[in-house]
């Protein structure tokens, strides 16, 4: 991986949690523009966000299974790693183009490369698919499934504010690549908990 340290560490101090500035419906961008609440810039960090606290959901479902499945650790290291990148994405979303500056936070081919190396190594495990998997088999499953689809969510809306506003490629290109992982993330941990996957049967 590459070097952390490249991005400027985070200079704010979080005194107050209301400030009633937002009152009127409006919030501000990183560089302190105040903006519309329901603009699709904040439609896309905001729900950066909300995966951020699913995966967060995940995560936790996995640090309480790892007593008894043991291999759901190494799951735990790259759900929280995913959490920081997340964060690291929201940061380039909540700023515009103009204001970004270059050590700022925000996911980069590298990111993107090691989601592959860890989607693939679980994938070399799991059996080949003949049918699309239904949500369920266990709890931590069901979260990533919530996980890969929020992703999906969040994908779709920084690729619509890509049309009106510059959107770094490798924001899009993560976010996709992630609820790739999240898939199959979400069929390991019932491998890796000994449970059973349920496939679509159309004719049930």
């Amino acid at each position: 991986m590459a070097d952390k340290e490249s991005f400027n560490k985070p200079r704010m101090a979080i005194n107050r949690v209301y400030t009633r500035r937002g009152d009127k419906g409006e919030t501000s961008l990183v560089g302190g523009e105040r903006i519309i609440k329901d603009a699709p810039r904040i439609d896309a960090y905001g729900t950066v966000d909300e995966l951020n606290a699913f995966v967060g959901a995940a995560l936790c479902s996995c640090g309480e299974g790892i007593v008894q499945h043991p291999r759901l650790a190494d799951l735990s290291v790259v759900l929280r790693r995913v959490q920081h990148e997340l964060f690291n994405l929201g940061s380039i979303l909540a700023t515009r183009p103009d204001k970004v500056h270059e050590a700022q936070p925000r996911v980069r081919e590298v990111e993107i490369a090691q989601l592959e190396v860890d989607l693939d190594r679980c994938n070399d495990e799991l059996p080949s698919l003949r049918s699309f998997v239904l949500p369920g088999g266990t709890r931590l499953s069901v979260e990533l499934h919530q996980c890969r689809t929020i992703c999906r969510r969040a994908e779709r809306i920084c690729i619509g504010l890509s049309r009106v506003e510059l959107v770094e490629p490798e924001s899009i290109a993560y976010l996709n690549r992630l609820s790739d992982a999240f898939f199959v993330w979400s069929r390991w941990a019932d491998l890796a908990q000994g449970a059973q996957e349920t496939l679509w049967e159309p004719n049930v």
